[in-house]
């Protein structure tokens, strides 16, 4: 069926034009003013399509050197250009090269109608295109020119504004001897790069918010001077990164959402950053940057790790592996359930992650992670959850432990973080079998719960009699009675020790290590170390070490506080910055946002220390 286009000239099309905009554009419904022209094509009585054009932008340097004319001659034949600022292919039109052909078709019509409706001949027409969304293929074939990108300001009031949304610029040429009528030349756009403008529109987003959150920088008081080297510091640090976007923009969006993670928010949502940072346009691409736009997690991840290695790893250093909780109300949020939540104590409505974390003498950060997918999760009832999390068809069902053991796999083989001991809570601590795996490369600290048996002295089996002599004789099926960890505590007494310094002083407790047995499906395992603590409060706390038997006291009271900074971790990502504050629904957008974080705590690492050598000085 032929196609029909023509331009809107009845208030019933002028409708129908703001509707289509309104609900099929990406961008929108938005009001023209000034000149304007609308457009609608027809495949019969069927509207497939609907284009804009509007008056051209005032100021764009890429065009204006390209043209080559004067402030005065743009001035006054500013109107024989046009922008067209819309252009919609209705989402059920499935037509190869279509935009290409009825811009071709659109421009013979527009040349007519813009001098008929405003007594201005065409010269040139230009359109800017989101380089994070669209390669411009259609207007490329349609014999559009690429110049280059906007600088990412908008006119506001008498004056311009950075909102950083650069758009790459293509200009359609009407009358080939434009510049014969114009009187002008081409000229070289400035000297000035567009790096140089990039990174002049990052600064000017960095430091134009003064929010440092200054619970974020416990102990740092900042004036004007440090929140400039802040500022400095942090668009130094996200550069290292850059390479991992898959486009220009990204890099500014990645920059937003690393700064947005210091700002004062009361939730460091996407929504909330963009609209403290970009402004309100922002929203939508913050939000799809990182659920759903295209760049290498992994590759910034491996960046990431390096990146921490080389600043905190050291010979007695321990890898950790924990779980943390998230709450959450809705039931749409990719591995959401109700499951225990450690952050309630109780059974709730979250969704869970396995964090691999490293501490040492040179200081701790989290080095990896993978959100927990409850077994429900893997059934048909979840399969349309399943599609809008976007989870990857590869995803197996993992117990926790699994998911740590191959979490723990992969950052031996990298090589990365030199580590003596490895650290555990009681989750993956009552797992005999991830324990064995883990005793293979490291010396193992794993707390376990207080109903843990252990034999203080090894029985002798007697497996004829079904006896053991020992302290006592009984049966084999009375091996149900030995020694239970919490009575454990009184065959030795328990050391008051100092185990570390705290930001309100010295931490203390009560510490003990003695020698025991496991037990192994009823039977004797083998020799471990069982440390036991009694903090201030009078809580109990246990653990199991296969490090070697005369391991001084002192060693293992240290590997006991390596423990602690995982948890440290957690505290300060919830409390600080943000880490359970997202409202990404997707897995690939759970992840991302923990990348985030990753290396916000990374930043606050390093500048902690650049701090404390600058007013050493």
């Amino acid at each position: 069926m032929p196609l029909c286009i023509e331009r809107v000239r009845n208030h019933e099309q002028d409708l129908l034009w703001d509707v289509l905009m309104r609900e099929y554009h990406y961008l929108g419904y938005r009001k023209m003013v000034g000149c304007r022209l609308k457009y609608l094509a027809f495949s019969g009585q069927r509207v497939i399509a609907a284009v804009g054009w509007r008056a051209a932008a005032l100021k764009l340097e890429t065009r204006d050197c390209f043209i080559g004319w004067s402030r005065e001659q743009r001035k006054a034949n500013i109107g024989r250009i046009a922008n067209n600022n819309r252009m919609l292919i209705l989402p059920w039109i499935q037509v190869k090269s279509l935009v290409s052909y009825l811009l071709s078709r659109n421009i013979k019509l527009l040349v007519g109608d813009w001098e008929a409706v405003y007594g201005q001949k065409l010269l040139l027409l230009e359109t800017f295109v989101d380089g994070t969304r669209f390669l411009g293929t259609s207007y490329k074939a349609s014999n559009w020119i690429h110049l280059g990108q906007t600088k990412g300001y908008t006119k506001r009031g008498a004056g311009y504004v950075y909102h950083g949304h650069l758009k790459e610029v293509y200009l359609y040429v009407v009358n080939r001897r434009f510049r014969r009528i114009l009187s002008c030349q081409q000229r070289p756009l400035s000297q000035r790069s567009a790096e140089t403008e990039r990174r002049e529109g990052e600064r000017q987003m960095v430091f134009g918010i003064e929010d440092w959150d200054p619970e974020v920088f416990p102990g740092m008081e900042l004036n004007e001077e440090d929140m400039k080297f802040m500022a400095e510091e942090l668009m130094r640090f996200h550069q290292q990164f850059s390479g991992y976007y898959g486009r220009l923009e990204q890099r500014r969006l990645g920059l937003a959402y690393l700064r947005g993670l210091f700002t004062g928010l009361k939730r460091k949502t996407a929504e909330g950053i963009a609209l403290l940072l970009l402004g309100q346009k922002g929203v939508r691409s913050l939000q799809d940057f990182i659920s759903t736009y295209h760049w290498d997690r992994e590759g910034m991840l491996g960046e990431y790790q390096r990146q921490l290695a080389a600043t905190i790893s050291s010979e007695e250093g321990m890898i950790n592996v924990d779980s943390s909780e998230f709450v959450k109300k809705g039931r749409e949020s990719v591995g959401v359930g109700r499951q225990y939540c450690g952050t309630r104590g109780k059974v709730e409505n979250c969704q869970s992650g396995v964090f691999v974390g490293y501490s040492g003498e040179k200081g701790y950060g989290l080095i990896d992670c993978q959100l927990y997918l409850p077994k429900p999760w893997f059934t048909e009832a979840y399969s349309e959850r399943w599609n809008k999390c976007h989870i990857p068809d590869d995803v197996e069902f993992r117990t926790k432990v699994q998911i740590a053991a191959g979490l723990i796999k992969k950052i031996t083989e990298s090589g990365l973080f030199r580590a003596k001991w490895l650290g555990c809570d009681a989750t993956f601590g009552a797992s005999k079998a991830f324990l064995d795996e883990m005793g293979k490369s490291y010396w193992y600290f794993a707390q376990v719960n207080s109903a843990t048996l252990v034999w203080t002295e090894k029985p002798e089996i007697n497996a004829r009699a079904y006896t053991y002599r020992g302290n006592r004789r009984i049966k084999l099926e009375a091996l149900s009675e030995p020694l239970a960890v919490a009575s454990a505590a009184s065959a030795q007494p328990l050391k008051l020790v100092k185990l570390g310094e705290g930001t309100k002083g010295p931490i203390v407790g009560e510490v003990a290590a003695i020698r025991v047995w496991e037990v192994r499906k009823g039977l004797p395992g083998e020799q471990r170390w069982l440390f036991i603590r009694r903090n201030a409060n009078g809580e109990m706390k246990y653990a199991l070490s296969n490090a070697p038997a005369d391991i001084p006291l002192e060693q293992l009271i240290r590997a006991s506080t390596l423990r602690w900074p995982i948890e440290q971790c957690f505290q300060e990502g919830k409390q600080q910055l943000g880490m359970n504050q997202y409202e990404h629904r997707s897995w690939q957008g759970w992840h991302r946002h923990m990348l985030f974080v990753f290396m916000a705590q990374l930043f606050l690492f390093k500048l902690r220390h650049m701090f404390k050598k600058k007013h050493q000085l």
